[in-house]
């Protein structure tokens, strides 16, 4: 996978997108109480699409318990995000880097989902994000 695309083309694809999440008025209230150094969560999320699209192996995390405990998530606020997303891919001219990247980021977005939803309402999973 390493030449799907380049390491610029993920840190554009990673900046471009949260520099669209930074003016949305959905997003950016939830994403700048909770990121307290924008420049580390940047850096953590292009090693995160590195791995995810070129098969660095960069990333080290776990994203799962800290979008868990998230307050007041629900599925507009995921779809939104996957919005601006693939608004952010549709600019993209690698056209193997967007299709890989709009294929798995709506698996990702209903991973984190139903992970929110099982660590706090464990009653009803949800279903699909449905656009």
């Amino acid at each position: 996978m390493p030449d799907l695309c380049t390491e610029e083309e993920v840190r554009y694809l990673v900046h471009t997108f949260y520099a669209k999440v930074h003016e949305d008025a959905d997003l950016a209230p939830i994403f700048n109480a909770h990121v307290k150094d924008w420049d580390a969560h940047l850096a953590k999320m292009v090693d995160f699409w590195s791995s995810t699209l070129r098969g660095t192996a960069r990333y080290r995390g776990t994203p799962m318990p800290k979008h868990a405990q998230l307050p007041k998530l629900n599925p507009d606020l995921f779809k939104r995000w996957l919005e601006l997303f693939h608004r952010t891919t549709h600019t993209l001219d690698n056209a193997r880097m967007r299709e890989r990247a709009d294929m798995l980021a709506p698996r990702i977005a209903e991973s984190l989902w139903y992970g929110y939803q099982m660590y706090n309402d464990p009653a009803n999973l949800p279903g699909r994000l449905e656009p």
